[in-house]
């Protein structure tokens, strides 16, 4: 008898999963106060370090999941018209193409600020 299908196992899942759940948002709070408390032990305002904002982060998202998007559609037009007549499961080929062409869209992203940096050599 497989203990996968009894019904404890599906309770017992639900119950870990809430528990891991909370135990995280417990743990990302404490260590977020833990730090405020150490940044004002050390004389420092913690209302005056804010988040620096990242302009190109949304790019190198916007690209990556781009890419990882057309990869997937395009294992998917693979394994539906070239890997037709091959019986065994293509799993292989949908990872590696959203790894290639995630790692496209992120190069994209590299290129695309690397260009856009100020190239006086830091002196405004």
């Amino acid at each position: 008898m497989n203990n996968l299908d009894t019904p404890e196992f599906g309770m017992m899942t639900g119950i870990i999963i809430s528990l891991g759940f909370f135990a995280m948002i417990f743990g990302i709070i404490y260590l977020y106060k833990r730090e405020r408390m150490a940044m004002i032990e050390r004389g420092m305002d913690p209302r005056r370090y804010k988040p620096q904002s990242a302009p190109y982060q949304t790019l190198k998202w916007g690209l990556l999941l781009i890419g990882a998007g057309t990869g997937l559609f395009l294992a998917y037009l693979m394994d539906r018209t070239i890997f037709k007549s091959m019986e065994d499961d293509n799993v292989a080929i949908y990872f590696a193409l959203i790894a290639i062409f995630g790692g496209l869209g992120l190069f994209a992203s590299y290129r695309i600020e690397k260009k856009e940096m100020p190239s006086n050599g830091g002196q405004e």
